[in-house]
Parts: C-alpha cells; structure tokens; sequence
C-alpha cells in the first residue's frame, strides 16, 4: 500500500507492538505529529523537555524489557535529547529514537533547526540512519527495533527529514531482518563451555561476577540455579541488582567502589571469577595491576567486544548469557557443592566482620534508614528509580531487592535528572506495581519540569527527595580528599519542595521525623498521585564502604571519623 513517511512511522510502531511513545513536537517532525493524531494504537506521553523523554522511554525499556520509543524534532529538540540517549547506550538499554531534519534539500544549509544529528549520535548509539529516500523508510524503522533489540541492546537513532515525512512510498514491512554484518552470536562454543566447567569444578574460590546482561538476557532464574547447584558465592554489579534475592545467603553484595566488604574481598581472594555479562567497568575494577591477581577468568558476554578490553580473560565465551547458561548447567550436575565450604565459610567471616551499617538516630534522620524503611513497608511492591549521588549508592546497598529489572538507576553516564521521568516510564510499563524514584535536592531539580507531565497524564510517581542540602557525593570527596573545601556544593538556597508538588497539582509532604516520613510514604501510595516526600536527612553522612578512586579493592574506608 501507498502511505506517506509519517504514515509508514505509525505503521511500524503497530507492526512492533509498540504501547507507548515518550516525545516533544516541533516543525521539522510536525507530519508525524499528524499522523500520531489521528491512530490509536499506541498512547503518546508528552513529556515537557527532550531529555526527559528519553529517560522516560529508557525506564519503560528497562522495567519491562521491550524497545523504548522517544520522538523528537531537529536541533535544539535533538541536542537537548543527547543525554538521555548516551544515558542508555552507556547501560545497553533497548530504545529506538526517532528525529525530525530539516529537509533534504536543506540539509548542509545551516537551515533553521538543522544539526547534524546522525554525526553527533554516532558515538552514542548502537546504530543511527539518516533517511534519504521514503523507499528505505520501512526497511530502516524495521533494522531499528531489530538492532536495539537483538545482541547486546542499544539505542538506535533514526533522523527523519521533514520531506520525506510528507512524501508518499510503497510501505512494505520486512518480516524479518538478515545484515551481512551483523549477526549475534547466541549459542556459545561448546568447547569453550566444556572448558569452563572443568574448570569451575576444579576451582577452589570461584566467584560469579554477574552485570546487567543477566537481566538484559533474562537469565536471572538460571543465575540463582547455577550459584545453588555449584555453592558459588555471587557479587552483583550496581546494574544486576535484584539478579539474585537480597536474603540469598550465597549472594555478598554489591561489588566495587561503594561494594561490600565481603564481595570486594571476594574478588580479590578468588581463584576463578565466572563474569556474566559484566565489563569489568573502572568503578567495579579499581587498580588494575591488584585486580583478582590470583584469579583465573571466565568471560561470558554477547558483546565479543567488551571480551579482553579491560582485563585479560583466560575463557571467553561470545554468547547469550541464558543459552550459555543452559549449555553450562547439564556439565556441573556433578559438581560437589561442598567443594566450596571452607571459601564460603571465609566469606561469612567477612560479611560478620564488616558488614553494611550505619549509626542510626532518633536526634535526625538517616538516610540509609529511609531506604530501609521503604523496603520495609513496600518491599516488592516497589519498583526503585534513583537519580545519582549517595542516594544512589544507598539504594542499591540497603534496599531488600527481590527481583530483576526492580532497580532502573543511571550506571555507566551517571546521569543527575534520569530518575523522575525514567520513573514515569517505569510506571508506564509496569502500571501494577508503586514506582518509586528516590532522588537527592541536587539531582530533582534538573528534570523538576516533568512534574507537570506526571500531573497531566496521571502518572503516580512518588519521589522520595533525601535533602541534605549538598551534592552530596561530590562533597563526600570534598571531605575525604579536598580538606574540607566545599566548593560550590552547598545547596542550602533550595525551593520548598511541598509547595512547588503543589503549584504543579501535585501532593507534598515535608518529613523531619521518622513517623511523619511512615505517614506520608503509605498516604503517597494510598492517594495515587504525582508526590515530593521532602526527607530532611543528616547533612554529613557518608556513603561507606568506599574504595579511592585508583585504589584496590581490598584497601576500602570502611569508616571516617572527623
């Protein structure tokens, strides 16, 4: 049939299942903007800033696994947009974007609202595609959704000129995609497999180091089996949180700069690291000429190219982490699980010697008790956005995670501002359960504006705002390293966040002792609105462990006294 460009947008979107579209319009994606107005298959959120709707597409992708969708114009629209796009290509999250250009007689004019789109996406996109002609249209939108979808996830950006939106095409829509240079690798090699499982039987510290490809792949179930069969202990990078269940005795934590004792010490005193979808990141890392110095490494990862970048890998596995894991398991069925005690008997020691704490108050409120206390009252109920900073690291250490794809956080950009509208999207793909953004005073403001979309389209986010009146992490460094040279960290001048929910036509509540923190979080819940729970927290409380930039893992501050 013959359609339009704009035509042929919406009759993708339908052909790809696609519920829920994030965007802002503007002139050079006007025609599609059209055409969005007259469909119902998919709901369209207007979100009031380009980057908020990124991050809104990114949460919804994150908390439900499917392809986020975003629509902007050119420009400003796209630039402002830049963010949130490396935002989910640093953490590998499924989205296809999709930008309005000027047209393409235009295009190298300096035309109003032009940029060069595809040239500045390129380092952040996992593909990008300029359409120069309507007759690639289909095929284009079609190689979009399967790239960021397939493989290791990632956005794809798509730059639509105003001309070819408006032009009319044949549409056919390819059922399925064949690229002569792209094609994953999902079943790994056999005999690296079997090769693995020799050597994870005859290990005497094994160690399974599991990153956010765990739950990109979905393999959080096979995950829990292979550490129960074998006794392997885990450590969970920030992204894998709720890869295993926090009560797990077999998991030790978060691993890396603000990791526990335990899984740090792990990684150091490993014989033999098994890392699943992991990339081995600065922050997990440390220094690296003391990094698991007498460990021997399993690599298993669909990202050929993440294999050995970092650090030498002595069995790399290039595959889909659940078709490996289904390949490994049948190989370990008689492993002795009791080959690991005295190693997990050594672990215990260090969870007992130095495990996650902090003083609690009765004189003020602590914010790790506010992450503890929503983990009470909600539990798996919640879904958990952050923002970045201490409250970050917080969550991640003292929140009782259940479940996959419970924790939507900004890992490799650390992007200040994802976490109100990734919660937005969060909630849009996961309307059953509470979404939850707990933020700092610093990183709120940065997308406050979207507290007008949460009222609009009735999206009942609660953000839990832990206001110590500083950028909290950067003056942590200040403090430890700086001398105490607060520079321009004092956030002390701030809005009365109560009153700000209210002008929006949301609902505010300010918490300065813990019972009226108890009451306002379950009133929040029961009343189903846009929220601001303002927590006045204790100003100076750090984020412990830690591990100084450049250091080893096994040297952490595991206290600071003044």
């Amino acid at each position: 049939m013959r359609l339009s460009g704009s035509e042929m947008v919406i009759e993708a979107f339908k052909n790809e299942g696609v519920k829920v579209v994030f965007g802002y319009p503007g002139g050079a994606i006007m025609n599609v903007y059209d055409e969005i107005y007259k469909q119902n298959y998919f709901k369209h959120i207007l979100t009031r800033h380009e980057q908020a709707a990124i991050h809104a597409a990114d949460g919804y992708a994150r908390a439900t696994g499917e392809v986020g969708v975003s629509i902007i114009t050119s420009g400003p629209g796209f630039t402002n947009a830049v963010t949130g796009i490396a935002t989910a290509y640093m953490d590998s999250v499924p989205m296809v974007i999709l930008s309005g250009q000027v047209p393409i007689t235009l295009i190298g004019t300096d035309a109003f609202q032009e940029i060069d789109a595809v040239g500045i996406s390129r380092p952040c996109t996992k593909h990008n595609y300029l359409v120069k002609d309507i007759s690639e249209l289909p095929r284009i939108l079609k190689e979009a959704f399967y790239i960021a979808r397939s493989g290791r996830p990632g956005p794809v950006h798509v730059d639509l000129p105003k001309d070819i939106s408006a032009t009319m095409g044949e549409f056919f829509y390819p059922e399925e995609i064949k690229l002569k240079t792209y094609k994953p690798t999902y079943r790994g090699n056999a005999r690296q497999i079997k090769k693995a499982a020799e050597s994870i039987k005859h290990a005497k510290k094994p160690l399974l180091y599991v990153g956010g490809g765990v739950i990109a792949s979905e393999a959080s179930g096979l995950l829990r089996e292979l550490s129960h069969t074998t006794s392997i202990p885990v450590v969970e990078t920030l992204m894998a949180r709720g890869s295993m269940e926090h009560n797990d005795p077999l998991l030790l934590g978060m691993v890396g700069m603000h990791g526990t004792y335990a899984a740090n010490m792990a990684m150091s005193e490993s014989d033999l690291i098994v890392a699943l979808g992991a990339r081995f990141d600065d922050r997990v890392t440390g220094k690296l000429s003391e990094f698991a110095k007498y460990a021997e490494i399993i690599h298993i990862d669909i990202d050929p190219s993440s294999i050995g970048k970092i650090v030498k890998i002595n069995y790399p596995i290039v595959g889909d982490i659940s078709e490996v894991l289904k390949e490994l398991l049948p190989l370990l069925k008689d492993i002795n699980p009791q080959a690991t005690q005295s190693w997990l008997t050594q672990l215990d020691r260090y969870k007992a010697l130095h495990p996650l704490k902090y003083e609690d108050s009765n004189l003020s409120i602590k914010p790790q008790w506010v992450i503890e206390r929503i983990g009470e009252l909600l539990g798996d109920q919640a879904n958990i956005t952050t923002d970045v900073g201490q409250h970050q690291m917080w969550s991640a250490q003292f929140y009782p995670f259940t479940r996959p794809r419970q924790f939507m956080t900004s890992g490799g950009l650390g992007t200040m501002g994802f976490g109100f509208p990734a919660a937005m999207g969060v909630k849009m793909g996961s309307p059953e359960k509470v979404s939850i953004n707990i933020t700092g005073d610093g990183s709120i403001l940065m997308n406050i504006q979207e507290l007008m979309t949460a009222v609009e389209k009735q999206i009942p986010v609660i953000n839990v705002i832990l206001n110590n009146n500083y950028l909290g992490m950067v003056r942590q460094w200040q403090t430890f390293f700086y001398d105490k040279r607060y520079s321009e960290t004092d956030l002390s001048c701030q809005p009365d966040f109560v009153k700000l929910a209210e002008s929006f036509g949301g609902v505010g509540f300010r918490c300065e002792t813990k019972a009226e923190f108890d009451a306002a979080l379950l009133k929040a819940v029961e009343l189903g609105r846009v929220t601001m729970i303002d927590v006045k927290v204790d100003r100076l409380e750090n984020v412990l462990p830690m591990v100084p930039s450049g250091g080893s893992l096994f040297n952490m501050m595991l206290e600071y006294k003044d």
